[in-house]
């Protein structure tokens, strides 16, 4: 009898029921319809010589020449690197900094506080990378910079920051940190806030200091999360935050050597070029890295930590 109710409330019944969540949903499966599944027909251009006017059924076949331009070009073998490193650097210390704060923030008992350290801690993210490219240019200018200001009070001599290549990898892991650590600190809230009150209470009963409850029943309980959230960020880890690196770096060649990453490289290269299927070729490498770096962290995790994997 169960059997037959369950089978008579399918999709449809659901959506009866439910018409507002499904209406909220919809802009978002939309989009993901139109420009996820709807575009897979166009990788077949990482293989062609694609022409508009023939168009990706008609263009002429050209086997692996595509990824040639990417694989042989002098640049890959940095490009590739500075993509990882960066991206790793972006992991970790985003991470680190999001569950400090995330597990400070759950230490305070002022709701006041609480509230608005939360909105100030959100308000960078909502900042385009291209003010942010503004302000930094504020304060590396190599005459009006902020940095360099304080540099000459002090007696030492003024660097010429956007000719330094080896120092922008740490300023942009710092600004990333700065930008995506308030939102990913909300994620990370939330999960321990659904940890059970009683486990901490038991741990108070038995003598336990706050550190101790943090070390011995929130960090632990919180893992799970975490790993999560960076089995979803290593997905994207050869894929550069392109609005960030053309914001900040633009077409500055002296600073390619420590952050020219894949994103930007293509992008200049479609720009000179004009070849999309070179654009699409390096576009699946980029994916395929991905979806392996993936299904690879995720069994590693599910043998080790069988509650952090995503499945």
């Amino acid at each position: 009898m169960n059997r037959q109710i369950k089978a008579k409330r399918g999709f449809v019944w659901h959506i009866r029921r439910h018409p507002y969540r499904y209406l909220l949903l919809l802009p978002a499966i939309t989009y993901t319809f139109l420009f996820g599944y709807c575009t897979y027909p166009y990788i077949i251009i990482a293989f062609q010589k694609f022409n508009y006017r023939s168009g990706i059924f008609n263009s002429e076949f050209v086997g692996l020449k595509n990824f040639e331009f990417f694989f042989k070009s002098n640049a890959a073998a940095t490009v590739i690197g500075n993509t990882l490193k960066l991206n790793l650097l972006f992991i970790l210390f985003t991470t680190v900094a999001s569950v400090t704060v995330a597990i400070l923030l759950n230490e305070v008992r002022s709701r006041l506080f609480m509230r608005v350290n939360q909105s100030l801690m959100l308000f960078p993210h909502y900042i385009s990378w291209v003010v942010v490219g503004y302000m930094l240019y504020g304060f590396f200018s190599t005459e009006y910079g902020v940095v360099n200001q304080i540099l000459k009070m002090a007696g030492m001599d003024s660097v010429n920051w956007y000719s330094t290549a080896s120092a922008w990898p740490s300023i942009l892991v710092i600004m990333k940190v700065w930008k995506g650590t308030g939102m990913d600190a909300v994620i990370y809230l939330a999960s321990i806030t659904g940890i059970d009150a009683t486990l901490y209470e038991a741990a108070e009963i038995d003598g336990a200091n706050r550190w101790q409850q943090i070390r011995s029943i929130t960090i632990p309980l919180l893992m799970p999360t975490v790993c999560i959230l960076t089995l979803l960020s290593i997905g994207k880890i050869m894929f550069g935050d392109f609005g960030m690196f053309y914001a900040i770096i633009g077409d500055n060649g002296v600073l390619y050597p420590t952050t020219d990453i894949i994103d930007t490289y293509v992008f200049r290269a479609l720009r000179q070029t004009g070849n999309p299927s070179q654009a699409m070729a390096v576009g699946l490498f980029q994916s395929l890295i991905g979806f392996i770096m993936v299904f690879g962290s995720n069994k590693l995790v599910n043998r080790f930590f069988p509650d952090g994997a995503l499945y």
